[in-house]
């Protein structure tokens, strides 16, 4: 990979990790409502989950839902219906507090690393990187490159939006601007669904 497409695929990392979408909309909810150290579980299981799976598009899985697109619609409908059921668990929570406060949990790494694999931006983000960043003279080290680079610049991504919901904590310590933060988190979740369904 020469400079100039590394430099590339860092700014399209780094765009598409910092843009809204369901993973950050999550990240800032969970800030919001369980601080930064209780999310960090959650943050560092989008990691893992993306880079399993831009390993898997890269080394064939894309090709595979290319070839059988009743695959690509299961996947969208699985991952519509959890996005959708985790917009609702957003939308109504109504406290925020400690662990033993609190009976809502973070999403856990395991949690969030599968969510990965049903999200539909984290699937465009993966197929479109490895179509236009894999080199097909040296595909297996331009798939790790790719996976690698993702993963450094996800990180800082996600945590900065964690970030901003640790520091609205203050703010919406106050039980009616917290509902109302959380239902518009779960509206704002559930509207990442649009780009999918048209």
């Amino acid at each position: 990979m020469s400079h100039d497409s590394f430099l590339a695929l860092l700014a399209f990392a780094f765009v598409s990790s910092i843009t809204p979408g369901p993973n950050n909309f999550m990240l800032l909810s969970s800030g919001v409502n369980f601080g930064f150290a209780r999310s960090v579980p959650h943050i560092l299981g989008i990691g893992a989950g993306f880079f399993s799976l831009l390993l898997a598009i890269g080394l064939g899985l894309g090709a595979l839902l290319t070839a059988y697109p009743s695959l690509n619609v299961a996947l969208k409908v699985l991952g519509g219906g959890y996005l959708l059921y985790l917009a609702w668990k957003i939308g109504t929570s109504r406290t925020m507090g400690t662990a033993k406060e609190n009976r809502a949990e973070p999403l856990t790494f395991f949690q969030a690393a599968l969510f990965q694999w049903v999200n539909p931006k984290a699937w465009v983000i993966g197929v479109s990187a490895m179509a236009i960043y894999t080199n097909p003279v040296d595909p297996f080290w331009s798939v790790m490159i790719i996976a690698v680079s993702f993963s450094i610049v996800n990180l800082p991504s996600l945590s900065t939006w964690t970030g901003f919901g640790v520091a609205l904590r203050g703010f919406l310590a106050d039980p009616v601007k917290l509902k109302w933060f959380n239902i518009t988190m779960g509206i704002l979740l559930a509207a990442t669904l649009w780009p999918m369904l048209r």
